[in-house]
C-alpha cells in the first residue's frame, strides 16, 4: 500500500510543491519556448514525473507505472476515441463532396468570418459541449471554421478560446454533479453560484474570437454581434442555472445565443464584409478524398451545389443522437448496461488522510460514451451519403494514420495526470496554494485551473480538488460554495493550454506537431483571463460583490 505524503522534500510543503511543478513546468517550456514536438514534449515530462514520483513521493515503480498505465488508457477511451470518430465523420463529409455545400450553407447565414466565428465556435459549441464535451467541440468546431476559411491555426485557436464559458456546465452538468458529490455541497446551490460566474466570462469571449479572426479592426466593425451573442448566452445561462436547472443549462444558453444572433443578423451587418478564401481539405489532405468516377462529389467540391439539410445532416445527428441518449429511459438502461467499473490492477494508494485514492477505479463506459455515439453518427452518415463499407473503412484508417503521433500526445499527457494525481503531486501543489489563508479567495481559481491544464477535464479537476476548496473555505471563514464554485468555473480557463485539447486542436487542423504553435497563441489569453477572474471571485468574497454569493 501506497500513502501519498504532502511534504516529501525535507517536511517543507513549499519546496515539494515546487518539485512537483516541475513536470508541468518542463511540458509548457518545451511546447512554449523551445518549440519540441508535443509528443516528445509529453514523454519528456511523463518520464519526470515517474521519477519524481519513485525518487521524491516514495511511489513503489510498479504502482507509478500501472498508474501511468491506467492513464493512457484512458487518453485512448474515451478522449481519442472521440477524436477519431469525429475526424471520421468529418472526412466522410469531405470525400463526398458535402463539406463543400457546408461551407456555401454556413456563408449565406452570414458571409463575414467573424461572425461565422461567433456562430460556429461560440454557439454552436456550446451546444455541442452541452451534450457532449472532453474535447468533442473543438474537433468538430475547429474544422467547421476551416470549412469558411479561417486560416488552420487561427481556426484551433478560436475553437480552444471558445470552449470556456459552457464547460462548467457541460456534458449535461457532469462537472458540477461531480463536485456536488465530493464536497457534499447542494448541486443547486453550485450550479447557482456558477450561473453567477461563468456568464461574466461568456460576456466578452465573442469579443476575444473577433479579436483573434480579424485584431482591433474585427471588434471595431463586429462588435455588436459579439455583444449580441455574449449578452444572450450570459443571461440564458445564469437564469437557466439558477431557475431552471443545471442539467440543461448549457442547452439555453445556447439556443438563445443562437436565436438572438440570427435575429440581429436580419437587421444588421458590418459595414465592411470580410470574406475568407476556401481553405483546401484539412484533417489529413485530400489524396482519399478525390474519386474521378463520381461527378456529383465532384462537382459538390468546386461550386458548393446542393441541399444545405443534407450538408448539416452529420451535425444535426450528433445532436439528436446525445440528446436521445439523456432522455430518462435510455439515460437508465445505458447506465445500467453501458458502465463497467473495475479496480485498476496493481495500484493500492492512499489519499494523506487514508482514503482509498478515486483514481484507483476506472469507469468503463463503452455504450454511453460520447466517442461511441459519434460512431454511430458516423454509421449514419454513410447510410446518409452512400458511402460503401470499403470506401469508410479506408477512410477510417487514413483517420487513424494522421492521428498517429496525436494518439502519442493524448496517452502521454493522461499518463503524466494519472501519475501526478496518484502520486500526491498535483494534490501537494493544491494543498500549497489553499495556505494562504483568505487570500486564497483569489487563487481558488487558479487552484482550478491547474487542475484542468493537468488534466484536460473540469470534471477531473472538481474530483482532485473539491475537497480541499471546502477545506481551505472552512479554516479561512470563506464561503464554501463560492470556492467550490470556483473551482470549476475558473478551470475552465485553463481547458484551452491543456495539452490534451492542444493535441485535439491540430489534430482537427490537419497540423499535427503545430501544438507548440497554438499553445503560444492561447497561453495569453489563458493566464490574462484567469487572473481577472480570479480578481472578480475575490470580491465575490468580499462586501464589493458579496451580494452575489448564493444565500
Amino acid at each position: 500500500m501506497y500513502r501519498q505524503v504532502l511534504d516529501p522534500l525535507g517536511g517543507s510543503l513549499a519546496w515539494s510543491a515546487l518539485c512537483a511543478a516541475i513536470p508541468l513546468l518542463t511540458l509548457f517550456v518545451l511546447l512554449g519556448v523551445f518549440r519540441v514536438r508535443a509528443h516528445l514534449a509529453a514523454a519528456a515530462s511523463l518520464a519526470l514525473a515517474v521519477a519524481l514520483a519513485v525518487a521524491v513521493w516514495g511511489m513503489p515503480v510498479g504502482q507509478a507505472l500501472s498508474g501511468a498505465a491506467e492513464g493512457g488508457f484512458y487518453g485512448l477511451f474515451p478522449i481519442l476515441w472521440i477524436l477519431v470518430n469525429a475526424l471520421w465523420i468529418y472526412r466522410l463529409t469531405e470525400i463526398t463532396g458535402w463539406f463543400g455545400v457546408l461551407r456555401r450553407s454556413i456563408r449565406t447565414v452570414s458571409p463575414d468570418q467573424r461572425v461565422q466565428a461567433i456562430l460556429i465556435a461560440f454557439c454552436f459549441g456550446a451546444l455541442i459541449e452541452a451534450l457532449a464535451g472532453f474535447g468533442t467541440p473543438v474537433a468538430i468546431t475547429a474544422v467547421m471554421l476551416v470549412a469558411v476559411g479561417i486560416a488552420p491555426v487561427k481556426a484551433a485557436t478560436v475553437a480552444l478560446v471558445a470552449n470556456t464559458a459552457p464547460v462548467a456546465f457541460g456534458s449535461m452538468g457532469v462537472p458540477l454533479t461531480t463536485l456536488a458529490g465530493v464536497t457534499g455541497l447542494p448541486l443547486d446551490d453550485l450550479g447557482a453560484m456558477a450561473g453567477r460566474q461563468t456568464p461574466v466570462i461568456a460576456l466578452f469571449i465573442p469579443l476575444v474570437l473577433v479579436l483573434l479572426v480579424d485584431g482591433r479592426r474585427g471588434v471595431r466593425q463586429t462588435w455588436p454581434a459579439a455583444l449580441v451573442a455574449g449578452v444572450a448566452f450570459a443571461i440564458g445561462q445564469f437564469l437557466a442555472a439558477n431557475y431552471v436547472s443545471v442539467e440543461v443549462t448549457d442547452i439555453i444558453a445556447g439556443i438563445v445565443a443562437v436565436v438572438a444572433l440570427l435575429g440581429f443578423l436580419r437587421v444588421w451587418r458590418p459595414a465592411e464584409v470580410r470574406q475568407g478564401v476556401a481553405a483546401p481539405a484539412v484533417a489529413g489532405g485530400s489524396s482519399d478524398a478525390v474519386d474521378a468516377g463520381r461527378e456529383a462529389e465532384m462537382r459538390r467540391r468546386e461550386t458548393g451545389e446542393g441541399s444545405a439539410l443534407m450538408a448539416f445532416a452529420p451535425y444535426l445527428v450528433i445532436v439528436v443522437l446525445f440528446a436521445i441518449t439523456q432522455l430518462g429511459p435510455v439515460k437508465e438502461w445505458l447506465g445500467a448496461h453501458g458502465v463497467h467499473q473495475f479496480a485498476w490492477p496493481g495500484l493500492d494508494v492512499r489519499t494523506p488522510g487514508g482514503q482509498p485514492a478515486s483514481a484507483m477505479t476506472f469507469k468503463l463506459e463503452h455504450l454511453k460514451a460520447a466517442g461511441t455515439i459519434l460512431l454511430v453518427a458516423g454509421l449514419v452518415t454513410m447510410a446518409l451519403y452512400r458511402v460503401s463499407f470499403g470506401r469508410a473503412v479506408r477512410a477510417y484508417g487514413a483517420t487513424l494514420h494522421q492521428l498517429r503521433w496525436t494518439i502519442v500526445t493524448v496517452t502521454c499527457v493522461l499518463a503524466l495526470a494519472w501519475v501526478m494525481n496518484l502520486s500526491g503531486q498535483t494534490t501537494t501543489l493544491g494543498t500549497a496554494l489553499a495556505h494562504t489563508g483568505e487570500a486564497f479567495a483569489l487563487l481558488s481559481p487558479v487552484v482550478g485551473w491547474l487542475g484542468v491544464a493537468v488534466t484536460g477535464s473540469d470534471t477531473s479537476a472538481n474530483s482532485l480538488f473539491g475537497v480541499l476548496q471546502v477545506t481551505a473555505a472552512r479554516e479561512t471563514g470563506l464561503d464554501p460554495v463560492l470556492l467550490a464554485s470556483a473551482n470549476s468555473t475558473g478551470g475552465v480557463l485553463g481547458k484551452m493550454i491543456s495539452p490534451q485539447n492542444l493535441a485535439v486542436a491540430a489534430a482537427a487542423i490537419g497540423m499535427a506537431g503545430s501544438e507548440s504553435t497554438i499553445f503560444r497563441r492561447v497561453i495569453g489569453w489563458s493566464l490574462g483571463l484567469t487572473a481577472v477572474f480570479a480578481v472578480f471571485v475575490y470580491l465575490q468574497s468580499t462586501p464589493v460583490l458579496g451580494w452575489m454569493v448564493v444565500g
